[in-house]
């Protein structure tokens, strides 16, 4: 892979921007926002796995600004619901809906699942990818509970049902440094920012 100076994060949600930015703090690369391209192509999510998401995205945005770009695909996997709502966590409500509408849906399916059986699992696959196509990709997972009711304000989509049992927290009760540091997102970028240490020699 050629030497990388900037990223397009290929995402136009501002808190997985925050959260990719904060966890490559340090690395010497200048992270861009989707937001600054507003001629970029739909990045929709129509891959079979996470995988096939996450490249969609980067090879997308790789191709229209001419930079690296990095894209991710996240779903959270329900045991009592047999894995869903998974690829289709931002939709699950239906098109167009908000977090909030995702989780009270989830809440409403959960209400007669015991706490012993409303264990769940986060998934987030990276892929970075430079202008000719070539990729890289990491993936990291994190396994918790669905909580009975939201608590926290902090995060977003379903961080304040997603509860830690070790911690009794859930993700939204978490600061943004404590959530980096544990997270499915922070894992899988975490092994890109070690790639990216070696590309640029640090």
């Amino acid at each position: 892979m050629r030497t990388v100076t900037e990223i397009v994060v290929a995402t136009n949600n501002r808190h997985k921007f925050e959260e990719i930015s904060a966890i490559l703090k340090g690395v010497p690369v200048r992270l861009i926002p989707l937001a600054d391209y507003p001629d970029a192509p739909e990045l929709k999510e129509e891959g079979a796995t996470y995988a096939e998401n996450a490249v969609h995205k980067a090879r997308t945005i790789a191709r229209f600004t001419g930079k690296w770009a990095l894209g991710d695909d996240t779903g959270l996997e329900v045991d009592a619901l047999n894995g869903q709502p998974g690829l289709y966590s931002a939709r699950f409500a239906g098109e167009g809906v908000t977090f909030a509408d995702n989780r009270r849906k989830l809440l409403r399916l959960m209400e007669s699942v015991p706490t012993e059986k409303r264990m769940a699992t986060f998934r987030t696959v990276v892929a970075l990818v430079n202008p000719s196509g070539e990729t890289h990709m990491a993936e990291g997972v994190l396994q918790g509970r669905i909580a009975e009711q939201e608590r926290g304000t902090g995060g977003f989509g379903y961080d304040a049902v997603f509860d830690l049992p070790e911690l009794g927290k859930t993700y939204a009760e978490l600061t943004s440094e404590e959530k980096n540091r544990i997270s499915h997102r922070a894992r899988a970028v975490q092994k890109i920012r070690e790639h990216l240490k070696k590309i640029v020699g640090v």
